[in-house]
């Protein structure tokens, strides 16, 4: 049995009347009679009673319109359906990201934007740390992931660097290093252009406090090569696995940190956010995007070009990293 063979038996069954259900189709009469006896033949049974003013069903016959257009309305659908996800207009989507990614206006700008031109794309948000999403889209168990710049490009991979963020130096309130009356109050300032500015070879004898090398590969070795240029190798006191939990550390007097500008809102009450001066290479935490090489899937690619698109507005509306 084959598709045309149920549009055949649909058009004699709201015709009636074989000849002109054939006009219709544009064919023959015999043709088409022929068409239905074989569909009738391999039913089993007859759908129609034949008697010289055209045809009626019988039973079975009406049973099996319902069928047939059911089949014909499921086929149609998934016609519909399998061109929309063609053109990423269905599906679904993973995308994971890590906190400090999460905490920069681009990121929920670019995930409500998707949601407003692809609203039956099915988004399946997670969060991880660099090194976690990496592997995850790397083997395929991840179709995007929005993180901080690795150090290498991992093979099979793309990066799209969207944007590059200033690094701010995080102190507890009342360090040594910051001058006196910074609070305003009670909170440190949250404006970049109002923030002291402290040269990072002023920080050889500090603790730092950093995300471990894994979880955020490309800033580790940004700052690590940055101090040894400034002449001295930073005292790690501690590595964790959220960027946040840095800040939270640094609010409890166990060391000093460096976070993406995006975070300089947590926590002003009990730390404060400087600049950081004659840093070489300049410090700097990138926004990117990574995606399979090989994946060409409309749904990932309309994202890709959805967030290069509003990174591009983003770096035109911010002033460039110092």
């Amino acid at each position: 049995m084959e598709l045309r063979h149920l549009r055949y038996f649909l058009m004699v069954a709201e015709e009636l009347h074989f000849t002109r259900a054939a006009a219709r189709l544009n064919m023959q009469q015999p043709p088409l009679s022929n068409q239905i006896r074989l569909l009738e033949k391999e039913l089993g049974f007859e759908l129609f009673k034949r008697h010289p003013k055209g045809v009626d069903l019988t039973t079975g016959g009406q049973v099996f319109l319902q069928e047939a257009r059911a089949i014909l309305n499921r086929i149609e659908e998934g016609s519909k359906r399998a061109a929309r996800a063609a053109q990423g207009l269905e599906g679904k989507l993973s995308i994971g990201f890590t906190s400090s990614t999460a905490a920069h206006p681009l990121i929920p700008g670019m995930i409500r934007a998707y949601r407003g031109l692809y609203p039956n794309v099915e988004l399946l948000l997670s969060e991880g740390n660099a090194g976690e999403l990496t592997d995850e889209v790397s083997f395929g168990r991840m179709d995007l992931g929005i993180l901080r710049a690795p150090v290498s490009q991992p093979r099979g991979v793309t990066l799209y660097r969207l944007l590059d963020e200033e690094m701010l130096l995080v102190l507890p309130v009342g360090h040594r290093l910051l001058p006196a009356g910074i609070l305003v109050n009670g909170l440190s300032p949250e404006a970049i252009d109002a923030m002291p500015v402290i040269a990072l070879g002023d920080l050889a004898d500090e603790s730092f406090i950093l995300v471990r090398r894994h979880g955020a590969p490309g800033m580790y070795a940004n700052l690590l090569e940055a101090c040894e240029h400034a002449g001295f190798t930073p005292k790690i006191a501690f590595e964790i696995e959220r960027m946040l939990t840095n800040i939270n550390l640094v609010a409890a007097g166990a060391g000093i940190s460096v976070v993406p500008a995006s975070m300089r809102s947590f926590h002003r009450h009990s730390v404060v956010y400087c600049r950081i001066g004659e840093a070489s290479p300049p410090l700097v935490a990138p926004i990117t995007l990574i995606a399979r090489t090989e994946d060409q899937e409309p749904t990932r690619q309309n994202f890709i070009e959805l967030a290069q698109e509003l990174g591009r507005q983003f770096r035109r509306e911010q002033p460039p990293c110092p």
